[in-house]
């Protein structure tokens, strides 16, 4: 009988898709931080030696665009000769930023609700900044209730970045790619780990060495035993003698980043999410304000899975969310457990609506999202930009709390009684 395999990839923050993502998102971290109200869109876009910032942006502060893409790119590791092709202090920085459109302002400002019906409802005021459809998801794989085979993509690229922050690996360099291929049992859990590859930007000299064999050589087995070994003594009973390990299986990786490949803001949609093992509605989270249901509407549904499932309610939980622009209320919730959950996904879609408001203020009121970034010293969604917006265990994501659990507990047991 054919496996049952999964597989899902992350990549570190020096990939030229997540260099982007991190400026669009440090651009947002500093408009938040000085005018909570900002509505920001921002776009970046990276290749040999340059950097180009667009978008809409209206706020109240001032931004330091070159700065801000400089500093970031810095910190990523990507400063002087000898850091992988492209250098913070040497690279181009266009800018061509104009403000929020007064048609798609106004629809936000002041929703539907306010406009046409006269609600005084205070979470009936702001409208959703588009159009679209959203989903959150959580399974009970793993302690931070994600999927395993992102979950251990995203701890590997973490890995892969420590060591080489550290110095422990000094001749790494920023870009690289994990990828995780997981074996499931008949019942859906994880049986096995079955592949892992790992793939890293390098120096072209390593201790002396610079044939193509010796440096894969030294790779091959550092790697193995500083990025991998740690997950192989958490998660013993899913490696075996079976398991397969790609390093570098291309071979040489010197020239990487934004001189290997250009980089665009959203262009890593499925890794800031769950690896494709839950479904995506399109849009994706850096650079955009809190208005954005692209991104607030996901963070929100997550919660509600997440909750679920850490009720004890399902096993896997997926919730689908839809709005219409300048509208607060979604225009649908639905929510699938795909035969794991312990009521009929009706009755729990009933629970959910009783118990979360969607609407984009209430959510963004419930997780505090336009003023976090001031509360962490002007550095937050920056931190999401990079290894998943969810299951962060390194973070205080509001949306990852356990909060309504028992809520749910007693409004499922009211259900059942009622049943």
């Amino acid at each position: 009988m054919a496996k049952r395999l999964f597989t899902s990839e992350s990549v570190t923050e020096g990939h030229p898709d997540k260099l982007c993502d991190q400026i669009s998102d440090a651009v947002l971290d500093a408009a938040l931080t000085n005018d909570p109200t900002s509505r920001v869109a921002c776009e970046t876009y990276s290749t040999t030696g340059l950097i180009i910032i667009g978008g809409e942006i209206t706020s109240r502060g001032l931004i330091d665009y070159e700065t801000l893409a400089r500093k970031t790119v810095e910190e990523i590791g990507y400063a002087g000769p000898d850091a992988g092709g492209f250098d913070a202090h040497t690279c181009g920085v266009l800018v061509c930023v104009k403000g929020q459109s007064p048609d798609i302002s106004q629809g936000v400002t002041t929703a539907k609700e306010h406009r046409d019906k006269g609600s005084s409802d205070e979470f009936d005021k702001v409208g959703a900044g588009d159009q679209g459809l959203m989903f959150g998801f959580a399974c009970d794989e793993t302690p931070e209730l994600m999927p395993l085979p992102i979950s251990l993509s995203h701890k590997l690229a973490l890995k892969l970045t420590e060591v080489r922050k550290k110095g422990i690996l000094p001749y790494l360099r920023p870009d690289g790619k994990t990828q995780v291929t997981v074996e499931y049992d008949e019942n859906n859990k994880p049986k096995r780990i079955d592949a892992i590859v790992i793939s890293t930007q390098h120096a072209g000299t390593i201790n002396g060495k610079t044939s193509d064999a010796d440096l894969q050589k030294i790779i091959d087995t550092d790697l193995k035993e500083l990025v991998v070994k740690p997950f192989t003594k958490e998660l013993g009973q899913l490696f075996d003698k079976e398991t397969k390990y790609f390093i570098n299986p291309s071979g040489r990786f010197v020239i990487g980043g934004p001189q290997g490949d250009a980089g665009l803001t959203g262009r890593k949609i499925i890794v800031d999410t769950y690896g494709g093992y839950a479904r995506h509605g399109g849009g994706a989270f850096s650079g955009k304000d809190p208005t954005k249901v692209d991104r607030s509407a996901c963070y929100a549904a997550r919660h509600i899975a997440k909750n679920v499932v850490g009720a004890g309610l399902a096993r896997h939980c997926e919730v689908q969310v839809s709005y219409a622009i300048g509208v607060a209320r979604p225009i649908s919730i639905n929510v699938s457990t795909f035969g794991t959950g312990k009521m009929k996904d009706e009755v729990l879609g009933d629970i959910i609506n009783q118990v979360f408001d969607m609407r984009p203020l209430a959510i963004i009121q419930k997780f505090n999202l336009n003023n976090l970034p001031k509360l962490n010293k002007g550095l937050f969604y920056r931190n999401t930009a990079a290894y998943g917006h969810f299951g962060r265990p390194d973070l205080n994501l509001p949306w990852e709390a356990l909060d309504k659990v028992e809520e749910l507990k007693k409004a499922a047991g009211s259900a059942c009684a009622v049943a």
